[in-house]
């Protein structure tokens, strides 16, 4: 069946900002040791509450009074994962959305792929990777340098579609640009800024954007694309012109000052 691929569009993502600034999802964040502080930045500047609750001992109990869960695999290790498979088995449990983020799994790394494909069989809400991890999820090749793609997310958009069929979930490639697909409907958003990818943790922190954005979502498949337009647009805007530490600061500036008549 070939599917269409429709363009986001700006006039679709008021009622999904409107709601995370209104209700201030409460999102469990398991995410990697390198971008805590600033996926923490970014949920708070979108109107988010950002907790990170590790502990194998708290993380079930979490699980059930929070509004979203990120499960996030950069820096997985013995302890993180068993965490993380009881978080994603209870917010199977009690059906609290979920988002996987498999970050930098690959041949390379077998520890966290087998981790990433036990995780797919608790049945994420999203999962949001580039290119070549969503390949990987696949068991397809792909040609990757760490947490960094080194495919097109055109080339891993037929995966994206087949898993989100397999596991009945929504499926995110960013990049270039950004295509969310749940295997029956394919949305594409264009622009950000290549500035994006050489300040640590705009990918991660994406994730937990789209975990914030989810939660208590009648729409989840537009809240996920809301979220992605949210920061390719923060990006477009963002200040370079003074560096990279300049344009991360920019990057939270724009994102709590988000104004759609902007765009």
């Amino acid at each position: 069946m070939l599917l269409t691929i429709k363009p986001f569009q700006a006039v679709q993502f008021p009622p999904f900002i409107k709601q995370v600034q209104q209700q201030q999802p409460l999102v469990h964040c398991m995410t990697n040791d390198v971008v805590q502080n600033f996926t923490a930045n970014v949920l708070l500047a979108i109107g988010a509450s950002p907790a990170m609750v590790i502990a194998e001992h708290e993380v079930s109990s979490f699980v059930r009074v929070a509004n979203s869960l990120l499960i996030n695999l950069g820096t997985v290790c013995g302890n993180t994962a068993k965490s993380m498979l009881l978080a994603a088995a209870q917010a199977k449990k009690t059906q609290t959305p979920w988002v996987l983020d498999p970050a930098a799994v690959g041949l390379a790394l077998p520890y966290r792929t087998n981790i990433a494909k036990q995780l797919l069989l608790l049945k994420p809400t999203v999962i949001r990777g580039n290119a070549s991890e969503i390949l990987v999820l696949d068991e397809q090749n792909s040609s990757s340098k760490g947490p960094d793609s080194q495919d097109s997310t055109e080339s891993a958009l037929t995966t994206a579609i087949s898993l989100a069929q397999k596991y009945e979930t929504i499926v995110t490639i960013t990049g270039k640009t950004d295509y969310i697909t749940n295997g029956k409907d394919i949305y594409s958003i264009t622009g950000g800024d290549i500035a994006l990818t050489k300040i640590t943790g705009t990918g991660c922190s994406l994730s937990a954007m789209v975990a914030a954005f989810i939660a208590n979502s009648m729409d989840p498949l537009l809240a996920t694309a809301s979220a992605c337009f949210m920061m390719k647009k923060a990006g477009e805007l963002a200040n370079k012109q003074q560096g990279l530490g300049t344009y991360a600061v920019s990057l939270l500036d724009k994102l709590s000052l988000f104004n759609i008549s902007d765009k």
